[in-house]
C-alpha cells in the first residue's frame, strides 16, 4: 500500500463525517439551507459511490460561486472545506490533483477559522505555542469550525504524506481534534477520534508513531458510533493492525465489515466504501502477513 493510497483511503472518512459537521446548514439563508440539506442527505445516503464521484464536481463549483458572493460567510467556507477535502480524499487517485484540491479545502477551512474567531486569524502559521493557545481558547461555539477546518487540514496532510513539511502539520491538526474531544467527547458520534487514530498511526512506533494510542482512538470512535460507522473498523484494521502486524485482528475486522448491513442514516455511502475497502484488504491479507 503506497503512502498516497493510504491517504486516499482515509479520505473516504472525510466524505461522510465532514459534510455532516461543517455546520453549513445552520447559518445560511432558508433557501440555501434547504439546498444544502437535500444535497448532503442525498450524498450521505447514496449506495452507489460512482454516482457521487461523477456528480460531486458540480457541487464544488456551486460552492465556489456561493463563496465568491459571500467571502466571509463561515458556514459557506466550512462547506467548501468539507466538500473539497472529502472529494479529494475519497475519489481522486491522481496525486497532483488530490494535493491541489485538498489544499483548496484546507485554505477554506483556515478562512472559516478566521471569520469565526478573529483571534485565530493566521494562527495556523504562527509558532506552535501561539497556535496551541489560540485553539485552547476556542469554545463550544467553535466546535463546527474546529472539527471542519481540522478535518480538511488533515486530509491535506495525508495527500502530501511524502512531504515531511506537510507531515509536520499533523501536530496542529492533532491539537484541534484533541480540543474537539475536550469540548464534547461525543461530537458527531466521536468522529474526531478517527482523525486522532490516523494521526497516531501515520508513522511506525520506531519513527515516533503511537500505534496503541491510535488503537484506543479507533475503538472509541467505534463505541461512540454504536458500531454503525464501518469505516472506523476498516481504519483500525488497515492503520493499526497492519502496522503492528496483527493478522488475526485485521482479518476479523474486515470480515465483520463485509458481513454488516451498510444501510444506516447518514452513513450508507461511507459504509459502502468501507465494505469495498474491507474486501480489498482481506484479499491482500495473505500476501501482506504471509501464510
Amino acid at each position: 500500500m503506497t503512502m498516497m493510497r493510504r491517504g486516499a483511503d482515509w479520505g473516504c472518512v472525510a466524505l461522510a463525517v465532514v459534510l455532516v459537521t461543517a455546520g453549513c446548514s445552520t447559518l445560511m439563508s432558508s433557501a440555501t439551507t434547504g439546498l444544502a440539506d437535500s444535497l448532503t442527505g442525498a450524498i450521505l445516503n447514496q449506495n452507489d459511490p460512482e454516482t457521487v464521484r461523477q456528480g460531486a464536481p458540480a457541487y464544488l463549483l456551486l460552492i465556489d460561486g456561493m463563496i465568491a458572493d459571500n467571502p466571509k460567510n463561515t458556514s459557506l467556507l466550512l462547506a467548501g472545506a468539507s466538500l473539497y477535502s472529502s472529494y479529494a480524499g475519497a475519489f481522486v487517485d491522481d496525486h497532483d490533483r488530490a494535493a491541489k484540491l485538498s489544499e483548496k479545502g484546507r485554505d477554506y477551512g483556515w478562512r472559516a477559522m478566521c471569520t469565526s474567531d478573529r483571534s485565530a486569524c493566521n494562527s495556523w502559521s504562527a509558532p506552535y505555542g501561539e497556535f496551541e493557545k489560540a485553539v485552547s481558547e476556542m469554545g463550544v461555539k467553535e466546535l463546527p469550525v474546529l472539527y471542519g477546518a481540522g478535518a480538511a487540514w488533515a486530509t491535506w496532510v495525508m495527500a502530501n504524506k511524502g512531504d515531511w513539511a506537510a507531515v509536520a502539520d499533523k501536530a496542529r491538526v492533532d491539537a484541534m481534534m484533541r480540543r474537539v474531544v475536550e469540548l464534547d467527547d461525543s461530537y458527531d458520534e466521536g468522529s474526531a477520534y478517527l482523525y486522532l487514530g490516523v494521526l497516531a498511526t501515520i508513522l511506525p512506533e520506531a519513527m515516533g508513531g503511537k500505534p496503541e494510542e491510535g488503537r484506543l482512538a479507533f475503538e472509541r470512535a467505534i463505541e461512540l458510533s454504536g458500531g454503525h460507522n464501518l469505516m472506523a473498523k476498516v481504519l483500525l484494521a488497515e492503520d493499526y493492525a497492519k502496522l503492528v502486524f496483527d493478522a488475526e485482528l485485521h482479518d476479523r475486522l474486515c470480515q465483520e465489515v463485509i458481513d454488516a448491513d451498510p444501510e444506516a442514516p447518514g452513513l450508507t455511502l461511507i459504509n459502502t466504501l468501507a465494505q469495498e475497502k474491507a474486501r480489498a484488504l482481506l484479499a491482500e491479507s495473505r500476501d501482506y502477513f504471509g501464510d
